[in-house]
């Protein structure tokens, strides 16, 4: 028999010649934390990002006017207090007095810099619609005025006075999102878009950047320069991508991650089972979605073929049988839960409907269009290569064939994926939507025309571009949630996109973990978090 230390050292010896993962190691009297985070991000540029897991890193390095309570709710965050105008359109915000990473101090000028560069057609953010709130966005944006037409000023180093198109009482929620940091003008205009390398990147927030590792790791450490440093437990994070759900879930169960941001949805009760206390769920803010191209497919500008391929994805076999976690099947694409909205809100027409029923009254609007099966329709669904999209996929793909539709899945990782879905290279898209802020708008700001690249349908609707322009200049709430249903239920007449289901969060973490809290728009920021 061996003994234990040198048994021990044997197994280590074998796993590292087997090449299995271990947990990384951590200095002698710091706190880490292994970090499981889907999928490897493209960019961590504020201004630039466009997907949830960018923004999981982005948002433990940088900090914006305001930011995330361990609930997600907007607390203030580089500004320690603001004012609002009585009519609503003018935003005063007062930093405190902070310092980026390099000890060069935060001014006001960063963040009216951050804005206009997100602005700046030149950065191609897919998010500079977000920012049309502000007096002057789109004209910038559309390279129609210059940034410094912008409503947004720096007065004083610690003023920020930014003037709205309208008023918007969900701003505070909105500042939180990462296309309103600010970005170290100091730095940018030394680098260019290289600012974000390791070794160059600067931040404003808890940690700052030390390392990536393309495939391996992002690796962050506390910033000495933050201004609450002291109540940050964590020494250090590793951000590592984990497409393959049930690997990152043996990870977790190992040891080797603390936490993992996904589990496949249909093992929920086996985990519940076999790692108690470690799977979270609650309801999302968020729906899973199709999209069609309809600038480049000419059948998806037909709405009879468009509502064929809607009526017949089967969402109560998805919800119920196939994931299993809580989802609920989506006949809407606005959250039942989304602040400010109507309760029992539109649904499509059709949502009454047997699913029997739908599938023969499917047919007969195909073969209205043109498709039957002697010539049936043919696409492509493109869909980021994750375990339970495919799932998902494969019953939609399922689904079509039933009703004669010629229907193959091309899987791509998932930032390819994205970056096929916003250079309109696709037929059908498979993703999900998570709300940036918790209000109706986040959901329907999406099919406006001025929209832009997450647009994928490339939806064009005259009369619901001015039911949202309404929207935004009526006060009273109770009006307002009127006027955004009523632009939903415009959307789903004219079938822009497929609602599939809501979404449920489902998060891995550690009975180590402390400091998380669930929550529905799934944002938990390492600052709050700490290890037993």
């Amino acid at each position: 028999m061996l003994k234990p230390v040198a048994a021990a050292v044997l197994a280590a010896a074998l796993a590292a010649c087997q090449g299995a993962p271990q947990r990384a190691a951590c200095p002698a009297g710091k706190v880490c934390l292994e970090y499981g985070n889907n999928s490897e991000p493209q960019t961590l540029d504020p201004g630039k990002a466009n997907l949830v897991d960018e923004a999981s890193v982005i948002g433990d390095l940088m900090m914006g006017l305001t930011t995330d309570s361990p609930d997600a709710k907007p607390i203030p965050g580089a500004a320690e207090r603001w004012d609002v105008s009585p009519d609503g359109l003018v935003w005063t915000f007062h930093l405190r007095e902070a310092r980026w990473s390099d000890g060069h101090p935060v001014t006001a000028d960063d963040f009216v810099y951050g804005l206009r560069r997100t602005l700046d057609p030149k950065t191609a953010s897919i998010y500079a619609y977000l920012l049309y709130v502000i007096k002057g966005g789109q004209a910038v944006n559309e390279g129609k005025a210059p940034g410094e037409t912008l409503g947004a000023a720096a007065p004083d180093p610690l003023t920020v006075r930014l003037t709205l198109e309208h008023p918007a009482p969900y701003l505070p929620e909105l500042l939180k999102h990462q296309s309103f940091f600010p970005v170290p003008k100091h730095v940018v205009e030394k680098y260019g878009d290289g600012w974000v390398q390791p070794g160059r990147y600067v931040s404003n927030g808890p940690f700052r950047l030390t390392g990536w590792r393309l495939g391996d790791r992002i690796t962050v450490e506390k910033n000495p320069y933050f201004w609450d440093a002291k109540n940050v437990c964590l020494d250090r994070v590793n951000y590592y991508p984990t497409p393959d759900v049930v690997t990152a879930e043996r990870r977790v169960a190992r040891g080797e991650l603390d936490l993992n941001t996904r589990f496949q949805s249909n093992r929920y009760e086996r985990l519940q089972k076999t790692m108690p206390g470690v799977p979270h769920t609650d309801v999302s803010l968020a729906t899973a979605y199709l999209s069609f191209n309809t600038r480049d497919v000419a059948a998806f500008r037909d709405i009879r073929v468009r509502r064929a391929l809607s009526m017949t994805v089967d969402r109560e076999f998805i919800t119920r049988k196939l994931l299993r976690a809580g989802q609920l099947p989506a006949y809407a694409f606005v959250p039942d839960i989304t602040a400010g909205y109507v309760k029992n809100g539109p649904k499509v027409r059709w949502a009454g409907m047997p699913f029997e029923a739908r599938q023969v009254e499917a047919k007969r609007l195909l073969a209205q269009a043109g498709y039957t099966a002697a010539q049936p329709l043919k696409l492509t669904i493109t869909t980021p290569n994750n375990t339970d999209t495919l799932l998902l996929m494969e019953a939609v793909q399922a689904d079509w064939r039933a009703i004669g539709v010629d229907v193959r899945i091309a899987q791509n990782e998932t930032g390819v994926a994205f970056n096929a879905y916003r250079n309109r290279d696709f037929d059908v898209g498979s993703m999900s939507w998570y709300g940036d802020f918790n209000d109706p708008v986040t959901f329907l700001g999406l099919f406006k025309s001025d929209t832009g690249a997450q647009n994928y349908g490339d939806y064009r609707n005259p009369a619901y571009d001015a039911l949202l322009a309404a929207a935004d200049q009526e006060p009273d709430a109770g009006k307002r949630a009127q006027i955004l249903a009523r632009a939903e239920q415009l959307i789903l007449d004219d079938e822009a996109t497929v609602p599939i289901f809501f979404v449920v969060n489902r998060n891995l973490v550690s009975r180590r973990v402390t400091g998380w809290a669930d929550n529905a728009p799934n944002f938990h920021r390492a600052r709050w978090m700490c290890l037993k």
